[in-house]
């Protein structure tokens, strides 16, 4: 058993290994938005319901020494596709939806390996069913996901602090090698079982009717149950790189917990107890409930909260399909439902979702889902539960506790007070709302631009308010002293990576040209529709629609006097952007006296030791200036800039020096920041 087990788990080793690396060299192209390592998740899945699908037909059809060389070529061919590093030409040109692009990217890059190491758990069980009879194939299952949870754990701990993207693409080429060579094995032990054996008269099709299929509503709960699973799975990820940042650690915390009720609950009978995961259930989405009306709840506890939810539903989604496991003959089609339900819950989440809602509802979707299937499962058993001495049904007090939950996530207050949702989109890039509020109030009167609880941009309607900057752009911050104390007041340029409401355009004068780098079109769209930050200066705006960092790539020199960084992803700015060589390109565009502020505020992430590391590499004058939010209108916000210059006198001047925090007083210390290299994970506080 010794073979085949160790090929299981390198192969799902290797499978859960390579989705985050994947997901970091590809995640600069696309923006580095949350919706990029869902789509990478739905490819997962799909691919994993291929593998499946494979090794269920290449069991049914063949016999087992056809079964080994078809395999063993398949391998070969993974083999020889390696290696796995993108190439350039993926890099998006346009703006269309980059969902397809992204699944193409994956599909010529990893496609082959990974369908292969996807058909490894079923294919590598039903092979040792053969050449061990009698031998149950479960445990194999359960270990298979326990090389999954060790990947997972392991990658954002030891593997992403220590070692480069190219050197991680490089050992896990080798760790494919390795998985080639325990494969040969296990085909070899299969090769030699059929003299042990008497084969089927034909092939292996006689395992189909040995014993009898399961009913249809039992394969229709071997697909939902999963399908719920996996939507919560997506959802849950979703919410915590949308609220936080998108890293590996918020990457596979959700998928370690995922993996590991499959191993709790694949192990055996004792590995699920339904009413102790029941009652935790329960109690876990009462405290989801209340993290989302106390969404400033810290970042900790909201992490345990969102977690516990997620792993108790997939013990419960994972613990009834495991009651319902059929014979182990017919595991391969039992497996490949599995893999269809998880294929289903990625494209309900990273396809349809976006496409239907204008706000991020699947949670709540498959919260619900989760308690109408166990509505649906104690039915079918007519269970019953003790009150005292009343026996209630269990599922009519399943299905009022899910009528109760659903009206208590559904009623939630996601608007500001006093105000009224004016325009909302979501697309690829997020969901953005604008609200108006304080309409009764003329002097507090203001529209709103909001992605899940963070803010974008303000702007005040009262006429004589309408063109001040305000929010974390007010003439207080750092970006508003750096804009008034420049030595040229008139005909600057002016770069902005990040549009927002267009706030930093109230800061032109005549002569002056600010133009704005901004990838999410919508984002463009509400900015001049719904605001008049644009409409209303009096420098001349030019926005360039992509990834900032790919068209400053792009351009030649634009000569800036001043660089604002202020693409926000979630709650912090994209990796990519605050890389050695992304301030490369940045300084190309800089002229020598130029200043380059960069918006660091953030409830979850201290990213001023990155800069410190950018300043000291590129000698650099640095200033991080934080602005006290003390007795200011609720439209002035506390932002915190980092400054940069070429020019070492440029922040001498107490503006600048006042709210600084000297390098040498910091408590933390990073490792400079590449394309290569960069850790998050590190930096929460």
């Amino acid at each position: 058993m010794t073979t085949f087990a160790l090929a299981v788990f390198a192969a799902a080793f290797l499978l859960f290994q390579v989705q985050p690396l994947i997901g970091k060299f590809i995640l600069p192209w696309f923006g580095g938005g949350p919706a990029v390592w869902t789509t990478c998740l739905l490819f997962f899945q799909v691919l994993l319901l291929g593998g499946y699908a494979y090794a269920h037909l290449l069991t049914r059809w063949f016999n087992q020494r056809t079964q080994a060389v078809i395999h063993l070529a398949l391998v070969a061919a993974a083999l020889a596709s390696l290696p796995i590093i993108p190439g350039t030409q993926w890099k998006p040109a346009g703006l269309d939806d980059p969902t397809w692009r992204i699944l193409a990217l994956l599909a010529a890059t990893i496609g082959l390996p990974y369908l292969v190491l996807s058909a490894t758990g079923p294919l590598i069980q039903q092979w040792f069913t053969r050449a061990s009879p009698g031998a149950s194939p479960y445990r194999l299952y359960a270990l298979s996901n326990v090389g999954s949870l060790l990947a997972l754990v392991t990658y954002p701990f030891l593997v992403e602090p220590l070692l480069s993207r190219q050197t991680q693409a490089a050992g896990w080429s080798c760790g494919l090698g390795f998985y080639a060579v325990l494969t040969v094995l296990c085909a070899a032990k299969l090769w030699r079982a059929k003299a042990i054996s008497a084969p089927a008269p034909t092939g292996d099709r006689s395992l189909r009717v040995t014993e009898p299929p399961s009913p249809p509503a039992v394969k229709l709960l071997w697909l939902l149950l999963p399908a719920c699973a996996s939507v919560l799975l997506l959802a849950t990820t979703n919410k915590l790189c949308l609220d936080v940042a998108v890293i590996p650690f918020l990457w596979v915390l959700p998928l370690g917990l995922y993996l590991l009720s499959f191993i709790l609950c694949f192990e055996g009978p004792r590995g699920y107890w339904r009413k102790f995961y029941g009652v935790a259930l329960a109690v876990s989405l009462g405290l989801v409930c209340l993290a989302w009306f106390q969404y400033r709840l810290p970042l900790r506890l909201q992490i345990v909260i969102y977690a516990w939810a997620l792993f108790n539903g997939c013990m419960v989604c994972h613990g009834e399909l495991y009651r319902l496991k059929p014979h182990p003959r017919h595991l391969t089609g039992f497996y490949l439902t599995i893999a269809a339900g998880g294929a289903v819950g990625g494209l309900f989440v990273a396809v349809v979702a976006p496409g239907i809602f204008h706000d991020y509802w699947e949670l709540h979707c498959g919260l619900g889902l989760l308690a109408l299937l166990l509505a649906v499962v104690h039915w079918r058993e007519r269970s019953k539960l003790m009150v005292g001495a009343v026996r209630l049904p269990v599922w009519g007090v399943t299905a009022a506790g899910a009528c109760l939950l659903a009206a208590a996530l559904f009623s939630q207050p996601t608007n500001p007070r006093n105000s009224r949702l004016v325009a909302s989109a979501r697309n690829f890039y997020g969901g953005l709302k604008v609200f108006e509020v304080n309409r009764g109030d003329p002097a507090q009167h203001a529209l709103l631009l909001q992605s899940g609880i963070t803010l974008h941009g303000i702007q005040m309607l009262e006429p004589a308010l309408r063109q001040i900057p305000v929010s974390y752009f007010h003439e207080g911050s750092g970006i508003g002293r750096v804009l008034r104390r420049f030595p040229r007041q008139e005909n600057r340029r002016i770069g902005v990576v990040g549009l927002g409401v267009g706030t930093l355009a109230a800061y032109g004068r005549r002569g002056d040209v600010i133009r704005f780098y901004e990838i999410n079109p919508e984002v463009r769209r509400l900015a001049e529709e719904r605001f008049s930050y644009l409409a209303g200066t009096a420098a001349r705006v030019e926005i360039v629609m992509g990834d900032g960092r790919l068209a400053l790539e792009r351009e030649p020199s634009q000569r800036y006097d001043v660089l604002v960084l202020d693409a926000f992803s979630s709650d912090a700015i994209p990796v990519h952007l605050l890389t050695r060589e992304a301030f490369e390109v940045y300084l190309r565009h800089l002229k020598p006296d130029g200043v380059l502020a960069v918006q660091i505020t953030n409830r979850h992430l201290d990213l001023a030791p990155v800069l410190d590391r950018v300043a000291e590499a590129f000698q650099l004058d640095a200033t991080d200036v934080v602005s006290a939010r003390g007795d200011q209108p609720w439209w002035i916000l506390p932002p915190r800039w980092y400054l940069l210059s070429r020019n070492r006198d440029r922040f001498n001047h107490p503006d600048f020096r006042g709210g600084a925090t000297e390098r040498k007083e910091r408590g933390r210390r990073v490792a400079l920041w590449t394309d290569d290299y960069a850790s998050l994970y590190p930096l929460l506080k």
